[in-house]
């Protein structure tokens, strides 16, 4: 398949469209998560507890991939276990670590709203190319490590709005 012709586009062009895909990511998650009870914290950890598919996700990895404390992960697990959507599981290896499984009624609900959104962003890759779609999962992968890192300083103090 060759690539369709793309207008040109300067990094700050990109990162105005980002700005723009985000914020309405941003709302469109708040949506999803009130359709399914959920907040968007909850509903974000409840993608990666799917997302681990047949594999337990330990709780501590949990909150590795979303940059929380793992008391706030407990948090997260009472209210998702509470809501039906996930549970908590013993390591079979560590019986003091706990992995989440997600519940299968829970995770038919989750792809009832997400599917369709998928289904978009599909047709939206069948535009381009094995080569173009490697770029931009490059760059996406390349973005949230840049993201995890501004977390850090942000919550480091280092960047303090107040002290402009």
């Amino acid at each position: 398949m060759e690539g369709k012709p793309r207008p040109p586009a300067t990094a700050a062009d990109a990162l105005s469209r980002m700005d723009q895909y985000v914020a309405l990511g941003i709302v469109a998650q708040q949506e999803m998560a009130h359709r399914l009870g959920l907040n968007v914290t909850d509903l974000t950890c409840l993608g990666h507890i799917l997302g681990a598919g047949d594999a337990p996700l330990a709780a501590g990895r949990l909150a590795e991939l979303v940059d929380l404390t793992t008391g706030a992960v407990t948090g997260v697990l009472n209210r998702l276990e509470r809501a039906g959507y996930a549970r908590r599981v013993p390591d079979p290896a560590d019986r003091r670590r706990v992995r989440v499984v997600a519940e299968p009624a829970a995770a038919a609900r989750v792809v009832a709203v997400y599917q369709p959104f998928y289904d978009r962003l599909g047709a939206l890759f069948a535009d381009y190319t094995a080569e173009e779609i490697a770029v931009i999962a490059d760059w996406f992968e390349r973005a949230a490590a840049e993201v995890r890192a501004h977390g850090v300083l942000l919550r480091s103090g280092q960047l303090d709005p107040d002290e402009v």
